[in-house]
């Protein structure tokens, strides 16, 4: 009761309250922090919502996605039912949050239109409210319309409903049920309105949970007649809620099935809803901005920010002006959550931003260097309370911004020229090469816009319909891949799981996969036998499959690892009981929901029911056991050199070799990285103890130095660390010396077994971002004895330059041998340091034997008989014999040709 006075209070006293008169002018305008603040304690205090906090912009785990561009991104698991049933994800039923969203590239691309007017973003804060299985259509409208219209206090026939009309076509009848709610909760009849597909019917994307939705639009001043506005752009009236009502599924053929789980996502964007409730009609003149075009103007000296657009603001003045102001908060957001410009993917779209917001402040606001990264502290003072992590380390976000802006400007002189040189030399009925201006665009990073406004200033022409055409082609191979395609074979679907939980087949125990033991120095895994509990063909469950088939099969349990943790998925085979001789293999295992489904190659027929015995690859197992555990060891020790800054940011570990992703400051040195193989061969040589253990979520927190990845964890979680037992790190307060992490996967029970650890190659994947590659074993052994075999190939080719070269034909030789030798050292397996020194030296050959090529190159030998004639500038140098010109006898007599 206290909590909903509470919140009466914010509503009516602290946030808005308006007067009767005129416009019914607030009293008291509320800060964008206190209408954040009071969203989720409305929902978290009255309506019993979990409040959970904002994901990074960073998609975990989705390659469908560039960058989180909506509040549902990280509840899609729970949409699509694929959640771990043991994650407290699984037990979410109303959740309430304001999560950071990006949509600058992909499906949803709002950075051409982002200063063009008032109300366009690239980062956005979406405020939701959530139901997963608990409440559907009336209570969700009840919601939303007590807090807009009492907590709010905003004026009911300010609000304008829509809800879904309906769709002959795809056989959707109108959604009367939430038509009746509104009426009921007292929306005006003239101000509920039905709209079609594409205004009022929500998609995941090409398949998956949909549904109708319903949206909520605020009037800024079009009064009269303003029902026939909703929808046509006018910019006095926008949409600030969207309730999706998700209750179907589209299939694959197109079709809808009503989804076993009905849920509700809604969406309000915080930069409208405060510029509602603080009598703006714009979102730039919030508070959410105001500081920042404020401190835009104290720096650049440019003019007072007037909010003009189009016509009115010939100069792009104001225009630039919240180009910077959303650009610098796009920026900062995305730097903080570990995303750096870069030449692919979502990095690529950070590039564009951040190249677009220097452009407006050098060419525009004529603002010096180092301008943009000096608008950062004002961001963190607006937004960072509500999002702790963007102040961590704001030095980071100011140097990368700094050095990309340098980076970007030297480009711009560059681009410049390439442009003037182009023009003069065109006739002047030419229009502009695309291909120059396309090149301009991918290479230097030139935003295309800028390409023409430049053309544009000299009175030149281009065909921007071929460069359109050229950018299309580009973002369609930047457009992630459908999900379907993107998903190994046997992946269960929201309606596969539901299937399964319908029919009463019992979820999978995979517990087994992490019994074996040591036994005479070798890894022995425990036997499993398990029973066949569903089949699946061309994605329909069956009872029997038939022979020389390839079907997914779930069992009752399983000790076959699925692949997560970035640890790739087991092999081995199954044996039908009484069948020995007649082998499954078992060729991908994944999980999804709490089911393990092996995907198996069936030689003869399978059913429903049969028991089989499960058999392993050892060697594959074993394989990514020593990675694994070497990938933990890395880990700490790129800590232990690199400082407790350095963070992971992926990894996957196959039987092969590892890899491993992490955040860096300034480039790792040659000599950084040979301490980091030092470190992990001291605890291999100690062969130390790796203990593992399930543990409460709760209670991981207390262990000091625990390393963990930004993802949803099950409850209870397993912790690895190796050389202290687990229970010792929950009862102390020391941070221990040692590599303890939160993991899925399968681990070694003693470092010994690893032998090596070797660096095969580390390079930066793009600003602040760096890849290891790594070998272990008898692989790294061989690849430091390749490593001294190869150097002394290059000893030997060092030594013969050195005792110089006596002929054109000979120095030819040993120049092509230098590069051959170069070819193999660049694709040789041995260690990074030496791979780096051999090229090195390489390079230092070749250039000495080139040199030596031109300089016999410029020679010409002439040999007749017993004299010998060498050709320079002076004439012939004739040697051992006689001229026959001038019968003169000795060496090296001289005469002019």
């Amino acid at each position: 009761m206290a909590a909903v006075q509470l919140v009466s209070a914010l509503g009516r006293r602290a946030m808005c309250r308006w007067t009767a008169a005129g416009d019914r002018a607030r009293e008291r305008v509320p800060s964008a922090g206190h209408i954040r603040q009071s969203f989720v304690c409305y929902f978290r205090d009255k309506q019993r919502h979990r409040e959970v906090r904002s994901a990074p912009v960073i998609p975990r785990g989705d390659p469908s996605l560039l960058l989180v561009n909506a509040g549902m991104n990280q509840f899609k698991p729970i949409l699509l039912g694929t959640v771990d049933p043991r994650s407290p994800m699984a037990q979410y039923q109303r959740v309430v949050n304001s999560q950071k969203c990006v949509r600058a590239g992909g499906k949803h691309n709002d950075l051409e239109d982002v200063g063009r007017d008032l109300y366009h973003h690239t980062f956005f804060e979406m405020l939701g409210n959530w139901s997963f299985g608990d409440y559907f259509k009336e209570e969700a409208c009840r919601m939303a319309w007590e807090l807009l219209t009492e907590v709010y206090d905003i004026p009911q026939d300010r609000l304008y409903v829509t809800f879904f009309g309906g769709d002959p076509a795809l056989g959707l009848t109108a959604d009367e049920e939430t038509k009746e709610i509104w009426l009921s909760i007292g929306v005006h009849p003239h101000h509920l309105l039905p709209f079609g597909l594409a205004h009022n019917f929500w998609e995941m994307g090409e398949m998956g949970p949909c549904g109708p939705c319903t949206e909520i639009h605020y009037d800024h001043g079009v009064g009269k007649g303003a029902a026939a506005q909703v929808n046509t752009g006018n910019p006095q009236l926008v949409e600030i809620w969207n309730l999706v009502f998700m209750q179907y599924s589209r299939e694959a053929d197109g079709s809808l099935h009503c989804l076993p789980q009905r849920s509700v996502d809604t969406g309000m964007g915080l930069e409208r809803l405060v510029a509602v409730l603080q009598g703006k009609e714009s979102n730039y003149d919030t508070d959410l901005f105001t500081p920042i075009l404020d401190a835009i103007h104290r720096g650049s000296k440019a003019p007072p920010y007037r909010g003009l657009v189009g016509d009115m603001d010939p100069d792009m003045i104001d225009r630039a002006y919240r180009v910077l102001a959303d650009h610098i908060r796009a920026l900062t957001i995305c730097i903080a959550d570990g995303l750096y410009p870069g030449m692919t993917g979502a990095a690529l779209v950070l590039r564009r931003i951040l190249r677009r917001a220097v452009r407006y402040s050098v060419e525009v606001l004529q603002a010096p260097p180092g301008f943009l990264a000096g608008l950062v502290p004002t961001v963190l003072e607006i937004l960072g309370d509500a999002y702790p992590e963007l102040k961590q380390d704001p030095c980071q976000i100011m140097d990368t911004i700094n050095e990309n802006e340098a980076a970007f400007l030297s480009s711009l002189h560059r681009g410049r020229r390439v442009i003037d040189r182009t023009l003069q030399k065109m006739d002047n009925s030419q229009s502009f090469p695309v291909d120059v201006a396309w090149s301009l665009h991918r290479n230097l990073g030139f935003p295309l816009d800028l390409v023409s406004l430049m053309l544009e200033e000299k009175a030149v022409i281009m065909d921007t319909e071929a460069l359109g055409q050229l950018a299309k082609e580009e973002a369609e191979r930047l457009r992630p891949l459908p999900q379907s395609d993107l998903q190994p074979d046997r992946v269960l679907c929201i309606q596969d799981i539901s299937e399964l939980q319908r029919t009463g087949v019992p979820r999978t125990d995979d517990s087994a996969k992490y019994i074996y033991k040591l036994q005479d120095g070798k890894y022995v895994l425990s036997p499993c036998q398990a029973t066949v509990v569903a089949l699946y063909d061309n994605n329909s469950l069956v009872k029997e499959v038939g022979q020389s088939q390839t079907c997914g099969v779930i069992l009752d349990q399983t000790n076959f690892y699925s692949e997560q943790g970035g640890q790739t998925h087991d092999l081995g085979y199954f044996v039908r009981e009484g069948h020995q001789d007649v082998l499954l293999p078992v060729v991908n295992v994944q999980a999804a929901g709490g089911f393990v489904i092996h995907t198996v190659s069936v030689p003869e027929s399978l059913h429903v029911g049969d028991r089989i015995d499960l058999f392993v690859n050892e060697a594959h197992r074993l394989a990514c056991m020593v990675k694994h555990t070497a990938t933990h060891l890395l880990n700490y020790a790129l800590r232990c050199v690199l400082g407790d800054h350095t963070e992971q940011r992926g990894s996957h570990i196959t039987a092969d070799r590892l890899r491993f992703d992490y955040n860096i400051r300034t480039p790792v040195t040659g000599q950084q990285l040979e301490t980091v193989e030092e470190i992990v061969r001291d605890v291999i040589c100690r062969d130390e103890h790796v203990y593992t253990a399930d543990v409460p979520l709760n209670q991981v927190n207390c262990i000091r130095g625990l390393r963990s990845i930004d993802e949803v964890y099950p409850d209870p979680v397993r912790v690895v660390s190796v050389g202290v037992p687990v229970e010792q790190l929950l009862h102390s307060s020391d941070k221990q010396h040692t590599s303890v992490e939160l993991c899925c996967g399968t681990h070694l029970l003693r470092t010994g077994m690893i032998q090596d650890l070797v660096i095969v190659s580390e390079r930066q994947l793009g600003k602040g971002i760096s890849r290891i590659l790594a070998i272990t074993g008898e692989e790294a052994k061989e690849a430091r004895e390749l490593g001294r075999i190869l150097a002394e190939e290059v000893d030997s080719l060092s030594l013969r330059l050195d005792n110089g070269m006596k002929s054109l034909v000979d120095s030819q030789r040993l120049s092509k041998e230098i590069g051959q030798l170069t070819d193999v050292v660049d694709g040789a397996v041995i260690l990074h340091r030496d791979r780096r020194q051999l090229q090195e030296r390489l390079r230092a050959l070749h250039r000495t034997a080139n040199t030596a090529i031109r300089k016999l190159e410029s020679r010409e030998t002439i040999s007749l008989g017993l004299w010998t004639a060498t050709l320079c500038k002076d004439g012939y140098i004739w040697e051992e014999g006689k001229s026959p010109e001038y019968g003169l006898g000795g060496h090296s007599n001289t005469a002019t040709s």
